[in-house]
């Protein structure tokens, strides 16, 4: 019984001499992969959309991230005039448009005819 543990003993110390460096290098590479996989590609997308508000002109095709579909009449720092539909404007925080639907429009926007 006490060889085991004299044998134990001894073997202890030296796992745990290498395993905290490895830790440390493990963590490390574990940021490094998150950082490179989530983090980047979303601050690559937000100045995205940042250069796209701030390049709104009148006439774009917008969308609002609460998927009201217009078109810009007017443009003042922090707010967007868009019109929805006939004269029909709504006022919107310049934040709040999401994406331009111009590439997106049907070419066709005839409704189906049911018979």
């Amino acid at each position: 019984m006490n060889f085991l543990y004299i044998l134990l003993q001894d073997a202890a110390p030296a796992a745990q001499q290498g395993g905290g460096m490895s830790f440390w290098i493990m963590i490390i590479l574990l940021f490094g992969v998150m950082w490179f996989f989530m983090i980047r590609p979303q601050r690559k997308q937000q100045k995205e959309l940042e250069k796209f508000r701030n390049e709104l002109k009148k006439g774009d095709k917008v969308v609002t991230a609460g998927g009201i579909y217009g078109t810009v009449a007017e443009i003042s720092d922090r707010s967007v005039l868009i019109k929805v539909d006939g004269e029909v404007k709504l006022r919107v925080d310049k934040n709040s448009i999401v994406r331009d639907y111009t590439t997106d429009a049907p070419a066709n926007t005839e409704q189906p005819q049911n018979k």
